[in-house]
């Protein structure tokens, strides 16, 4: 069943807690994710365990699930020979996973459909990079096909996510022209920049006046970024600001092992609302009992 609201609605209405990450959820429900698809594969070969791990987040008490389309690209299974086909409706069952999940719920949950970066597809870390030698063009040539398959299967929003740069921020809105799904837009960023280096009221300028752009921010990156870039992305676009940040800790390719602590508050959260952030919730290594903390906080009222 379908919320009764728009997410553009109920955001003008009420904060909203995503979810977390869910790669990391899958890993703890024994799945391995070693492979260029990386969670995208269990789309083929495990869609119970993607129900699952959604369904965990909708007990921790998120209200928006992102889908498990993040690395899901047509080239991607095309190189695991999946023909375009069976990889639309391997796209399309995403969302279907997360509408599943969220049916039961007993409250309004709504479905956001994972369009991740050329750099996701490439399974290289250049996601984190941006600049990948494409023109806006080239870009949107290759995000359009699978948000064609993605807005069919009908989600309530497409998250535009973990963006690295204004150059595939710029291809991404021209490819969700006339798809007829609302959407938000969320760069990654460091330093105070994007990922590229970019200035990140220019970056969020980008969605100013198109009222396609439900929600702006910022996912995948520290903690500490979230104050600068919440106020920011208020102030250049008026839009409701969307912010899912990582747990703290660091990837290190090298090892192959996650290094560092956790500093992934959830009482923050009230100071990002106080702020403009109207969806909120985390990203890599953030799990459910961090989701049912950040709920919990969010219920305690103003700091």
């Amino acid at each position: 069943m379908r919320p009764a609201r728009t997410l553009a609605a109920a955001l003008a209405e009420e904060v909203l807690v995503l979810d977390g990450g869910l790669s990391n959820q899958l890993e703890a429900q024994g799945c391995d994710l070693s492979d260029a698809l990386w969670s995208a594969r269990l789309l083929a070969d495990g869609p119970e365990q993607i129900e699952a791990a959604h369904t965990a987040y909708v007990r921790a008490g998120a209200r928006v699930l992102i889908t498990s389309s993040y690395q899901a690209t047509f080239e991607g299974f095309g190189h695991r020979g999946i023909h375009r086909k069976e990889a639309a409706d391997l796209l399309a069952g995403s969302v279907e996973l997360a509408r599943a999940a969220a049916d039961p719920a007993g409250r309004e949950v709504w479905v956001a459909a994972s369009v991740g970066p050329y750099g996701a597809m490439l399974a290289d870390g250049s996601e984190y990079r941006g600049r990948y030698g494409l023109t806006v063009r080239e870009l949107e040539r290759f995000h359009r096909p699978r948000i064609e398959a993605l807005a069919a299967a009908g989600p309530d929003v497409l998250a535009l996510e973990t963006v690295p740069d204004t150059d595939e921020a710029e291809a991404l809105l021209r490819a969700v022209e006339g798809c007829g799904v609302p959407v938000w837009l969320s760069y990654t960023v460091e330093g105070g920049r994007t990922r590229a280096g970019q200035d990140l009221a220019g970056a969020f300028a980008l969605v100013a006046g198109l009222d396609q752009v439900t929600a702006v921010g910022v996912n995948c990156c520290t903690v500490d970024e979230v104050d600068l870039a919440v106020e920011i992305a208020a102030e250049a676009t008026g839009k409701p600001v969307v912010v899912y940040p990582n747990s703290g800790e660091r990837w290190d390719a090298t090892t192959g092992r996650w290094r560092g602590a956790a500093t992934y508050d959830p009482r923050r959260v009230r100071e990002w609302t106080a702020e403009g952030a109207r969806l909120v919730g985390g990203c890599c290594r953030v799990g459910p009992d961090r989701i049912a903390e950040l709920t919990r906080s969010l219920a305690a009222g103003p700091p």
